[in-house]
């Protein structure tokens, strides 16, 4: 009887790699694997964990505990946890939950493999190989791990450590690998991805790693996520405007405006800085789309601070944006420092004026589009409406373009150009055109 396997993931599309990749190595091993099933499927689950703020750990505590609980019931017989969690609170862990048979750290895929074949798997590396669990046409492509960083509110470095960029043959030849697959858009991912190179080519080598991906042949889309605006290094907008399968989207978290907070932040940058960088950006790459994400609430965010933000908000006019609550995590400079003094109901009155501040400009910005015609691919079929997205929109966090299925015949996973009829605060309205060739 071939040995059935649940492998849940929770947190970012980071995890979501990782998770991939242990999918084809217990594939590669005998195993049926599922991923994330709505009703469990195997008598073995693996749950990938995230540990970065308390409501992601909380999430994964539950799920830990509910699978526990199964376990006690007699529905599953094992039950193994990894990632974030798992690294960072492993001791913690492994007392209060005993019903885990053994918990691993976030990289310690081969001891996973090791514990269900008892060591017999010969084949654990398994060259660039994952089991692509979003739509075969997109993949998360991670091209490193860790940061350097030392933001005073992050945990992220006390789970990953220090960066750890992979070498461009090497994430070159992933690319490759997944073309072949059937993949055309990659989403490009790092904890912080304008570090990139500093460690083995010693200097940010982030524009020649994304020429490199961007000639291989069938590579239609790439995407940048997670940019760091302290020392952003400059050639890569050069690469973004001159490229036509390089999007024009840049995810770059910029956390707040205010110098006194970006301070307090430890985030080596200022607002005049901040102002500039923009500028510069929207200069040098015409058209592109910024998506950010902004921290309300964090200690020394006095109403002066928060008015700046406000203002920087306005004046920015982000494409895409995300905002957050401050909590403080343990282990961290700003747990250790500073006192988190501003009340939650506060936090949340500010995220909510923050958040309709931007859906006015979400709005303004899609609206801008009805009458043009964009190249759009096809995700799914979803009731009435093909659901697509531009270059401009990143899969799961951003607006969509909705097409009525009665108006022609699409493929998911193909392009098409689509003439933009409508809109909404956040999503597109169109009618397919022809297909993109």
């Amino acid at each position: 009887m071939k040995k059935t396997v649940d492998l849940i993931t929770l947190g970012c599309s980071k995890n979501l790699v990782d998770s991939e990749k242990v999918m084809a190595m217990l594939e590669n091993a005998g195993f049926q694997v599922y991923h994330d099933p709505q009703e469990p499927q195997g008598n073995i689950v693996i749950i990938n964990t995230c540990g970065f703020i308390q409501d992601a750990k909380e999430e994964s505590i539950n799920m830990i505990l509910e699978f526990a609980q199964a376990k006690d019931n007699g529905k599953i017989e094992r039950l193994y946890v990894m990632g974030c969690l798992s690294q960072r609170y492993m001791a913690e862990l492994k007392i209060e939950i005993p019903q885990v048979d053994a918990f691993f750290g976030k990289f310690e895929w081969n001891r996973i493999i090791d514990e269900l074949t008892g060591g017999d798997d010969k084949d654990k590396q398994l060259c660039h190989q994952r089991h692509i669990t979003t739509p075969k046409h997109y993949a998360y492509l991670k091209i490193s791990e860790g940061c350097n960083r030392s933001c005073a509110y992050c945990a992220i470095p006390i789970m990953t450590g220090r960066h750890k960029s992979r070498t461009i043959e090497d994430i070159v030849g992933e690319v490759e690998y997944l073309v072949s697959q059937g993949v055309k858009e990659f989403q490009v991912i790092a904890q912080e991805l304008t570090y990139y190179g500093m460690d083995i080519y010693k200097k940010r080598n982030i524009a020649e790693l994304i020429r490199r991906i961007s000639d291989v042949k069938g590579v239609e889309w790439v995407r940048l996520h997670y940019a760091y605006p302290s020392q952003f290094p400059m050639d890569l907008l050069d690469v973004m405007r001159e490229r036509d399968n390089v999007c024009k989207y840049l995810d770059i978290a910029l956390q707040h405006i205010s110098t006194k907070v970006l301070k307090n932040m430890r985030r080596h940058t200022d607002k005049e800085k901040t102002y500039k960088l923009i500028e510069t950006i929207r200069k040098r790459v015409p058209g592109i789309h910024l998506r950010t994400t902004l921290m309300v609430g964090f200690p020394g965010e006095g109403k002066r601070e928060y008015e700046e933000l406000k203002e920087f908000v306005k004046w920015a006019r982000f494409e895409r944006m995300g905002a957050f609550a401050y909590s403080e995590e343990d282990g961290t400079y700003a747990a250790k420092t500073y006192k988190d003094s501003m009340t939650r109901k506060k936090k949340e009155e500010r995220l909510s004026e923050l958040m309709d501040i931007q859906q006015g400009i979400s709005a303004e910005v899609q609206a801008e589009k009805v009458g043009q015609t964009l190249k759009v691919i096809i995700d799914r079929k979803e009731g009435e409406y093909y659901v697509g997205r531009t270059e401009f929109d990143s899969p799961e966090v951003d607006p969509e373009v909705l097409i009525p299925v009665n108006e022609k015949r699409l493929q998911v996973g193909n392009f098409y150009y689509v003439r933009i009829v409508d809109s909404d605060d956040f999503d597109l309205f169109g009618t397919a055109e022809r297909a993109f060739s």
